[in-house]
């Protein structure tokens, strides 16, 4: 190539190098900024959009995890109230016995003791109440209470059901139905001294009452621990299923630090070698006048 003051070929050379070199820099200097590879769509759009839509997943079961722990709220005050319950079945299964073979004053007494103990169950059933839910209340037809264990419509876990309104089952009515316990309801005697034959009837039959309302309420009891101890399974999963997006997103996005450091260092070296590079460039036009001298 002639020899000319008018193009530098190597100036234009040593530019296009340091230009690139300075670009490099920035690209290296963003991700060590961010701790990302792909900060952004200009980085890379496929990547981008995908760890877009799987942090908005993440984030979603965030709020799936809040509904679960509601729901568990939602069982363990139930089940606090069910303790109290099953306590006051237990005194008031004692206290039938002890009916059975009393009269007079003792006889009053026991009776005022059994239904002191039915108020405070039919209190404990009513007060069973988080965030406005109660699942001792009746639930209405077509209806359930029941939270989110998913980010789908579908993934639902139901706490109690209503009855459907169109030809439910009887299984169905009485589960859709409020919680009552027999025991709860109040015995009255005209006379201690000398009941009548229908009221010494209820008296000795109050075994049988608070045997019935045991079994039962147990086997409402039940059925909260079974669903209280799935929720807590689906809470974990939901841990883990979140932390694997996380940490799945983080390999598609998150730049290595170590590696990003070395390669700062080399494109400082470069950028230095490109501006020496170019200096040297510059000059040989002015190596011309020696010619003329």
């Amino acid at each position: 190539m002639a020899n000319s003051i008018n193009t530098n070929s190597g100036a234009m050379v040593a530019l296009q190098s340091l230009n690139q070199t300075n670009r490099d820099l920035d690209v290296t200097q963003g991700r060590i900024n961010t701790g990302k590879n792909v900060s952004s769509a200009k980085d890379n759009g496929a990547i981008f959009a995908i760890a877009t839509g799987q942090r908005a997943e993440a984030s979603a079961l965030g709020s799936v995890k809040n509904s679960i722990q509601r729901g568990q709220s939602i069982l363990d005050v139930a089940q606090a109230a069910g303790e109290t319950i099953v306590a006051a079945l237990t005194e008031q299964k004692n206290l039938a016995v002890a009916i059975g073979t009393a009269t007079g004053d003792a006889l009053k007494a026991y009776v005022a003791d059994y239904n002191a103990l039915g108020s405070e169950i039919t209190k404990s059933l009513a007060g069973a109440t988080f965030d406005g839910v109660n699942l001792f209340s009746a639930v209405a037809d077509d209806s359930a209470v029941s939270v989110m264990t998913g980010t789908k419509a579908a993934n639902t876990f139901v706490l109690k059901q209503g009855a459907p309104s169109t030809a439910p089952t009887a299984a169905q009515t009485a589960a859709a139905a409020a919680t009552t316990v027999a025991s709860a309801t109040a015995v009255t005697v005209a006379n201690y001294a000398a009941p009548t034959a229908a009221e010494l009837t209820t008296l000795t039959g109050l075994g049988a009452v608070v045997d019935g309302a045991i079994t039962a309420f147990t086997a409402t009891l039940a059925d909260f621990g079974t669903k209280s101890k799935s929720l807590d399974r689906q809470l974990t999963f939901t841990s883990k299923i979140q932390d694997a997006i996380e940490t799945g997103v983080g390999n598609l996005v998150d730049a290595d630090l170590a590696k990003e450091s070395a390669r700062l260092t080399a494109l400082q070296t470069k950028q230095q070698l490109g501006v020496q590079a170019l200096s040297i460039a510059n000059q040989s036009s002015s190596v011309l006048l020696s010619l003329f001298r």
